[in-house]
């Protein structure tokens, strides 16, 4: 087997050009080039020499393609770097978290778990979680996380609050302060050490 497939190889050769500099130029029958560099370098250039893969001694692995989009495969790493014409890059890790870098500065990144976080260039941060929970953190470090049963929190550096559905508030304030005001109306507030200090329906 090894035999034939040795002919096949020496047959898909037509021509072989060796440069003085070392460098080996094979020209395939297929019409395919393909430049071996003395540091064991390969540049593959193909028939319509619109596409490029150039193969490091080191395994990686570098692909230009017709519309210029460069994928870069990092060996060691395993790891492949995307980069698009628009301006996009992306991001594959071998554990299969994928990160997109946006031109306008967004970030998104997708965890193996399809945890989705996209980082905004104006600061904000949103956290999508696979149970629908939805986590946005602000620039000033306010946080809103959004329950996939309708509930909200907030955090803020005065106090944190959850908000339900049928409209009840309770907030915490930082002096340790309680307050609910429920849908009804009712309003609680009880001081830090839990004392109810109004109750008014």
């Amino acid at each position: 087997i090894l035999h034939q497939e040795r002919r096949k190889s020496e047959e898909e050769v037509q021509e072989k050009i060796e440069h003085r500099d070392g460098k080996v130029e094979e020209v395939l029958t297929d019409g395919r080039r393909i430049l071996t560099f003395h540091n064991g370098t390969k540049k593959e250039i193909s028939v319509d020499k619109r596409t490029t893969t150039i193969s490091f001694s080191n395994g990686d692995i570098k692909k230009i393609m017709p519309d210029q989009t460069v994928i870069y495969y990092y060996a060691d790493a395993q790891t492949t770097h995307t980069a698009y014409p628009d301006g996009l890059e992306v991001l594959q890790f071998p554990n299969n978290q994928i990160e997109k870098h946006y031109p306008d500065g967004t970030q998104e990144i997708v965890f193996p778990d399809h945890t989705v976080k996209c980082l905004y260039s104006d600061g904000l941060k949103e956290t999508f979680f696979p149970d629908g929970t939805v986590v946005k953190v602000e620039k000033n470090g306010d946080k809103i996380v959004i329950f996939r049963n309708g509930q909200r929190e907030i955090h803020t550096a005065q106090f944190k609050r959850r908000e339900y559905p049928d409209g009840t508030v309770k907030t915490v304030y930082c002096n340790g302060r309680r307050e609910t005001k429920y849908s009804t109306g009712r309003v609680q507030i009880k001081d830090e050490e839990g004392n109810l200090i109004l109750d008014k329906k």
